[in-house]
């Protein structure tokens, strides 16, 4: 049923839909479509930006509370850090921001504070293969030249993975990833037709062509993740749409699961 849904909406969609879906019960993926093409990451890319940093504070003894200093050509739109016109903040800040409201500047004050090089090569040591930072947020200049933030949904699959069985961190760490994670503000995809009051450690993403959203859904006593990645996308409104319905189709097929009737 569930199958037979996905493939009548991504047949019938006039963007092209990056799907995957994993059953953290049975560590199946149950559902793809897509999900090795790289693709502009959007927002997306910081989840490993913030999972990066994390990393960097564990094995350094790092204070979440220590002040950054934010330096004005980090300053950008779409930022409630650039609205209060601050200059220093935590660095707990900085994530929370950079994540549960996509803060722009928060995420190029956190680029900045380990450098794309040894962001980079995190990702490759913790096996995203096709994921990498490249430019900064709102640096649309450099975008131009070919250089842009990249991933794909088996990344980001294996990245979310991760960071549910708590194999990158360590407890405490991982503990506080997934509150941050958990404390998303956007809820225009993955949420938009899900009724219950369902728990998801998720992060958005889009740009004028690209509408994303991925994470971890705690749905009941059956764990999963799904991600949705649209591009090539002349409307973000119903990209939006397509991604609330076919998240809405994997939650009926998990939740009929666990009652048995499916």
């Amino acid at each position: 049923m569930m199958h037979e849904q996905l493939d009548r909406i991504i047949a019938q969609c006039p963007y092209k839909i990056h799907v995957i879906v994993e059953d953290y019960n049975t560590n199946d993926i149950v559902w793809k479509s897509r999900d090795e093409e790289i693709f502009s990451s959007a927002s997306i890319i910081k989840v490993p930006i913030l999972i990066a940093i994390l990393a960097h504070l564990q094995k350094t003894d790092g204070n979440l509370n220590r002040i950054c200093e934010i330096a004005p050509e980090n300053m950008v739109d779409f930022s409630v850090i650039t609205e209060q016109g601050q200059t220093r903040a935590t660095l707990h800040e900085l994530l929370l921001w950079m994540t549960i409201t996509s803060d722009n500047t928060a995420t190029n004050v956190c680029i900045d504070l380990l450098g794309m090089d040894a962001i980079n090569n995190y990702f490759k040591e913790i096996g995203l293969h096709n994921t990498r930072v490249q430019r900064k947020m709102m640096d649309f200049e450099r975008q131009k030249l070919g250089f842009d933030n990249e991933t794909t949904a088996r990344d980001m699959q294996h990245l979310f993975r991760q960071i549910y069985r708590g194999t990158l961190l360590t407890k405490e760490w991982n503990s506080v990833a997934l509150d941050i994670l958990s404390r998303q503000r956007s809820h225009e995809s993955l949420k938009r037709y899900i009724v219950d009051d369902v728990k998801m450690a998720h992060k958005t993403g889009g740009l004028d062509a690209v509408d994303h959203d991925a994470g971890i859904i705690f749905a009941k006593e059956r764990d999963y993740f799904i991600g949705v990645f649209i591009t090539e996308v002349t409307d973000n409104e119903n990209a939006r749409q397509t991604i609330g319905t076919i998240s809405k189709i994997v939650y009926d097929h998990f939740t009929k699961l666990e009652e048995g009737l499916d």
